[in-house]
């Protein structure tokens, strides 16, 4: 069992780490490549020589990381397979038809079009060009929506059935799991602050053209555009959030409670502003699970439910099946313990059913089958030992969401403050602080993009797939020592690439600050 749980965890750690890397180019691709499409439409609306120059030194960047992201992302593929073979299996052809969707369309488009993009220059028409610019980006979000809809699917399962005989989800519906409403909410939230960390990477890399005294109207030319996007982006990210919460309380409790650190809930329940964890909260004692907490009255039940008096669950309301009613009455739910029970009842049922076909005993197949599909919905508890297995790591996911709300606040704000500079002060652009608040907010942003996805993905451990398959069960039949190897060895690439990249994109940024970039022939 030793051996089983390192696995796991190494397993966890590999697949977190490719990630997380991952999730550094994809935001900036999705970014730039709407940025860049905006500034070629600008070229071709005015026919100004500089706005294609503007554009082709963006649009350079853009293929730097964009070559990164795609070696991450085959990277991260092909874990399904090494590290998570029982998941890809269980799963069946749910997860892989998305997938194979965006490997045969959208990244087909994105890799066609973006070659005319970079050799395309005065070899086709301007429109042609100015569209291929535009299918490339198209192609990144397509792609980003099909991802996002496997992602969705680990969420919030729809859309299949599971066949006892094949020991595996099948797909029932193609339009309810491409269609599901957190895949379609995720999606907007996902390539919306891609637009925002884009924008403030071409504000940033601006900022410092104009702490070099270089390339300074294009420089500015470029923040006007980039902070256009950026607010644009924030507003939209922070209202496609407002419906990502709503969707959380309605699918997926647990992942909101462990947010807040509510572990029981009540009627227009406060939203936590400000707080640390207890670290020796038990979740069975008195202890108050916040300390130093600044809330928001009623918060939360607004944030959860749009209804100031709403009941929202905590982890023990959850856990003992407890909740209240629009009335204010006490209901009970499906407290933890029968799902537990109820779902080893589905795993044994399916053992039934395993030696019925073996038999070739119809009649107990046909039985057995029914039990499955009783007790299927709690499948997945059945592998858990005791209720709190099924509780996130309450701290990390506390901090990574508030993390990504106080970040986004702060963005709204950067906007905000930059669009005003770019139009009503634009003598103040050069000055040391604009300059340091630019350069400040680029890892800024990538933090708040990457607690958003911790957020994500560790307020719904320990699941694989939400109430079906957990972690434990999702791995490969593989020694702990194995991944540990390929963990170190995909740490020594992802370091080398990083490397490389920010090597390559600090090299061609210093280049073009060495020279007048307006100025030069094509």
């Amino acid at each position: 069992m030793e051996d089983l749980l390192s696995t796991i965890d190494w397993s966890r750690g590999q697949f977190a780490l490719t990630a997380i890397v991952h999730w550094l180019f994809v935001p900036l691709t999705i970014g730039l490549s709407l940025i860049v499409g905006i500034m070629e439409s600008i070229y071709l609306k005015t026919g100004l020589e500089r706005w294609k120059k503007i554009t082709k030194f963006w649009m350079l960047l853009f293929g730097i990381n964009f070559a990164c992201g795609v070696a991450t992302g085959i990277i991260l593929e092909f874990e399904f397979g090494t590290n998570w073979s029982n998941y890809s299996w269980f799963v069946g052809d749910i997860f892989g038809a998305p997938l194979a969707i965006e490997g045969i369309v959208a990244f087909f488009l994105e890799s066609t079009f973006i070659a005319v993009m970079f050799f395309g220059w005065n070899r086709v028409s301007k429109g042609f060009h100015l569209a291929s610019t535009w299918l490339t980006a198209a192609g990144a979000c397509l792609s980003a929506y099909w991802i996002l809809v496997a992602n969705a699917w680990m969420q919030y399962p729809v859309g299949m059935e599971f066949d006892p005989a094949q020991m595996r989800n099948v797909m029932v519906s193609f339009a309810d799991v491409a269609l599901s409403p957190v895949a379609v909410n995720k999606f907007f939230h996902t390539v919306l602050s891609g637009w925002v960390l884009g924008a403030v990477f071409v504000v940033g890399v601006s900022c410092w053209f104009l702490y070099k005294k270089s390339n300074i109207s294009l420089a500015k030319d470029s923040m006007k555009v980039a902070s256009w996007v950026g607010l644009a982006g924030i507003v939209l990210t922070i209202w496609t959030g407002d419906g990502s919460a709503v969707q959380v309380a309605k699918v997926q409790p647990m992942k909101l409670a462990a947010m807040e650190g509510l572990y029981d809930g009540s009627r227009g329940q406060s939203l936590v502003a400000f707080g640390i964890i207890n670290p020796s909260k038990e979740r069975t004692d008195d202890k108050p699970a916040i300390l130093g907490e600044i809330a928001i009255p009623k918060g939360l039940s607004i944030l959860a439910n749009h209804d100031a008096d709403s009941f929202v669950p905590g982890i023990n309301d959850l856990i003992n099946g407890v909740s209240v009613n629009a009335q204010g009455d006490t209901v009970n739910t499906v407290s933890y313990a029968e799902r537990i029970e109820r779902g080893r009842a589905a795993q044994e049922a399916l053992r039934r059913y395993e030696a019925a076909m073996k038999a070739n005993d119809t009649a107990a197949m046909q039985a057995a089958e029914a039990d499955i599909k009783a007790d299927f919905q709690f499948f997945g508890y059945g592998f858990l030992d005791s209720v709190d297995e099924a509780v996130p790591p309450v701290a990390l996911t506390f901090y990574a969401f508030r993390v990504m709300v106080m970040g986004g606040g702060y963005l709204l704000l950067f906007f905000v403050v930059m669009l005003f500079l770019c139009y009503r002060k634009p003598e103040t652009m050069e000055k040391g602080w604009v300059i340091f608040f630019g350069l400040l907010t680029i890892p800024v942003v990538w933090l708040v993009s990457e607690a958003g996805w911790v957020t994500a993905e560790m307020g719904r451990q320990p699941w694989t797939i939400e109430g079906l398959l957990p972690t434990r069960a999702a791995i490969s039949a593989i020694s702990a020592g194995s991944v540990q190897l390929t963990f170190w060895m995909f740490v020594v690439v992802f370091i080398g690439l990083l490397v490389a990249e920010v090597s390559i994109m600090t090299r061609e940024i210093a280049k073009a600050s060495r020279r007048d970039i307006l100025a030069d022939n094509d």
